[in-house]
């Protein structure tokens, strides 16, 4: 029998004496929990002093659109005052953090380079170095810890959805990347940020983990997390993945599809997608809801709904090169080159990466 795993927050023996007496920032969300309960919620009733929550995108309670304006309020249940770190502040200031005296770091992540709470970390990291702020880390599995690809991100295409030079599929936990981070002097100016991180016990990253919460509002289920580091790729391009509809980032589908046998047709849903791609016109498309999924990793879908829209350089907008990383995704497919030639002009870059991330594991390795 496996040993039951337990998250970094599960282990409150590890960390309750590091937040003794101290006055604490929480950055968390709807994944911050111990069994049922809220992290917040369960530090409160041992005593611990929380001065203020941070919420990345989504919010606090993890109910809002993606890149929705999410404000600064006031926790209805404890009345702690929430500030966000998304939209304009991604980085708490030296004001948001002078009452503080520990910083604690506590998101469900999924292991891939767009999804913006790593970002929210490297911020968080960066204002912790800068203002000499410990951070504590309560590290979670990566439910996709065995996979590491896509192209590696180039610096010229550094934005909130691509913060270092990390393949898509990056095969870390959070503890991981900010030992990363740190290591690589990643942060600004190369300061380096004190973080002490709590591991998770019995971990292993060969297995797919199930996450007992959704990580945000368009990634409601195992197979949408799996699909997510390819299917992201979509959001750049003239094609709906499911967005207002209950099956986001399972489907894929455009009106001009010539393939009419599965449809859907997006409309607006609260605290899912308000205004979604194509809303209220048929898609016609994919749907991969119960594929099994042989490839961990493919472009093939990407490249045939390419070929299908016959619309060149239209089929993709701004955002594209961001997700990838790089500009040159973008002209390999124009160029028409096949996925064994792109894959192929990847691995150069992955080996390297594969190599350096070897010296900031904190889990044996799946590779």
């Amino acid at each position: 029998m496996q040993a039951p795993l337990l998250t970094g927050a599960e282990q409150t023996e590890l960390y309750l004496p590091y937040l003794q007496g101290k006055r604490v920032a929480m950055v968390v969300n709807q994944t911050s929990i111990i069994g049922k309960k809220h992290l917040v919620d369960t530090l409160l009733s041992r005593g611990v002093k929380i001065s203020v929550i941070f919420a990345p995108e989504h919010g606090f309670r993890g109910d809002a659109d993606a890149g929705a304006h999410i404000s600064n309020n006031k926790d209805a249940k404890t009345g702690l005052p929430i500030l966000s770190l998304y939209g304009n502040n991604k980085k708490p200031t030296a004001e948001q953090l002078k009452d503080v005296d520990v910083v604690l770091f506590d998101i469900q992540d999924v292991g891939v380079r767009f999804y913006t709470y790593s970002s929210t970390m490297h911020y968080v990291m960066e204002a912790c170095a800068e203002l000499n702020k410990p951070m504590l880390l309560l590290d979670r599995p990566n439910p996709i810890g065995y996979l590491i690809d896509g192209p590696v991100l180039v610096p010229e295409r550094k934005s909130f959805v691509g913060m270092n030079t990390i393949p898509i599929a990056h095969g870390l936990t959070l503890g991981e990347y900010a030992q990363m981070i740190n290591g690589q002097k990643w942060l600004k100016n190369g300061v380096q940020a004190q973080v002490k991180i709590i591991p998770v016990k019995n971990y292993d990253r060969k297995q797919f983990y199930s996450l007992p919460v959704k990580p945000s509002p368009n990634l409601p289920n195992d197979q949408s997390i799996k699909l997510y580091p390819f299917l992201c790729l979509f959001e750049g391009t003239t094609v709906s993945m499911g967005r207002g509809t209950q099956m986001p980032f399972q489907v894929i589908g455009a009106p001009y599809y010539p393939d009419k046998s599965f449809s859907f047709t997006p409309v607006p849903i609260q605290g899912m997608s308000m205004d979604p791609p194509y809303k209220n016109q048929v898609c016609y498309g994919k749907d991969l809801r119960n594929m099994r999924l042989t490839e961990n990793f493919t472009l093939q879908y990407l490249l045939d709904f390419y070929k299908a829209s016959g619309q060149k350089e239209k089929f993709f907008n701004n955002f594209f090169k961001n997700l990838a990383g790089t500009e040159e995704l973008q002209q390999q497919i124009l160029a028409g080159k096949t996925e064994a030639e792109i894959r192929a002009s990847w691995q150069p870059g992955l080996d390297q990466y594969k190599k350096m991330r070897q010296q900031y594991l904190l889990y044996p390795d799946a590779q």
